[in-house]
């Protein structure tokens, strides 16, 4: 094995920093024939993937760095554009958002195993809740929909956006689904009663349009991805803590975002924004700097995820590639 695919795999973690040092790229993953929407990790790190434009999930093996099975719907008359997908806690089944549908794949078998119909218009983003039960996707059509993984059927419509629902995220403990809109707002949503309990208005009228949500690793803390920031939220007021500016002002039109995509660290203690302006910046959470900018892109990055160990950072783009980055986020330093 070359030492770049080995530092993919090991992830080697030196010195006491937030960063031990300047994050390095190790590998580009190419295949997508068309731009990437969304990377996840499986729970063991073993596998990333990624949804694309070209209608396509591609499983990628990360002691290789090579694609193992590309996933595709059958039906030719419904192919859309993968928009957004998500593993579930145990790393067997992946929910994937296209079209109108959310489908269900057994990621043994490399097969579709549910197709959740519901939405009436484009799923843009599926999350799996903590306890592997759930699903949550947010669509163009203004809501939020609820389905029971295990029965492979719709538990709940959750209305309450008044525009696109871009970003949806469960809290750690799953009591809390959080969903980001086109009309400014942040829903906070309780799963148990399925009520909104919470509005965050991200900015107001529209002006700053939610496309990403994430909880930290202890569910204190969120955070949303907008048009032109990030914002920080303590969950225990619902209060901002933060905004976090450095990304280029999107120059396109107000449905391209400028911040696509947020990301904590398992620790916590590190952000990951993806952006319109072809960069993935590094923030440090505690003081809201940011610690590193990642380039390489040649277009917008739609989706960044940490690796469940918090040492490598996927990062999915237009440009059609996936890069792994080498972040050598320190996160035993307190133990």
């Amino acid at each position: 094995m070359n030492r770049v695919l080995w530092l993919v795999v090991t992830g080697l973690v030196t010195g006491s920093p937030l960063l031990a040092q300047e994050p390095k790229l190790l590998i580009t993953l190419k295949g997508h024939t068309d731009g990437v929407n969304s990377v996840a990790w499986s729970c063991d790190g073993r596998t990333l993937a990624s949804g694309s434009y070209d209608e396509t999930i591609t499983l990628w093996d990360m002691a290789t760095g090579k694609s193992t099975v590309t996933l595709k719907r059958d039906v030719l008359w419904d192919l859309d554009p993968v928009h957004s997908v998500a593993f579930s806690f145990d790393g067997k089944t992946l929910a994937s958002g296209s079209g109108n549908t959310v489908t269900l794949w057994n990621v043994a078998m490399g097969k579709s195993t549910v197709v959740l119909d519901g939405h009436t218009e484009g799923v843009e983003s599926v999350v799996c809740s903590p306890d592997g039960k759930m699903l949550a996707s947010g669509g163009f059509d203004a809501t939020v929909r609820l389905w029971d993984l295990t029965a492979g059927k719709s538990v709940t419509v959750l209305s309450g956006h008044t525009g696109y629902v871009w970003g949806v995220a469960f809290r750690p403990n799953g009591a809390i689904l959080a969903s980001g809109g086109s009309d400014g707002l942040i829903n906070l949503w309780d799963v148990a009663t399925r009520k909104k309990i919470a509005s965050l208005n991200g900015g107001g009228g529209g002006s700053e349009i939610i496309f990403s949500v994430a909880f930290s690793p202890d569910g204190r803390t969120l955070a949303s991805g907008g048009h032109h920031r990030i914002v920080l939220w303590d969950m225990t007021n619902r209060n901002r803590i933060n905004s976090l500016d450095g990304h280029s002002a999107d120059q396109i039109g107000e449905v391209s975002p400028a911040v696509c995509s947020v990301t904590f660290s398992p620790d916590g203690k590190m952000l990951a924004s993806g952006s319109r302006d072809k960069t993935i910046k590094l923030w440090d959470v505690r003081s809201g700097k940011n610690i590193a900018t990642l380039k390489g892109h040649f277009d917008a990055v739609e989706s960044v995820a940490f690796s469940p160990d918090g040492r490598r950072l996927a990062s999915g783009s237009g440009d059609g590639t996936i890069k792994l980055w080498d972040v050598k986020a320190d996160i035993e330093r307190d133990k």
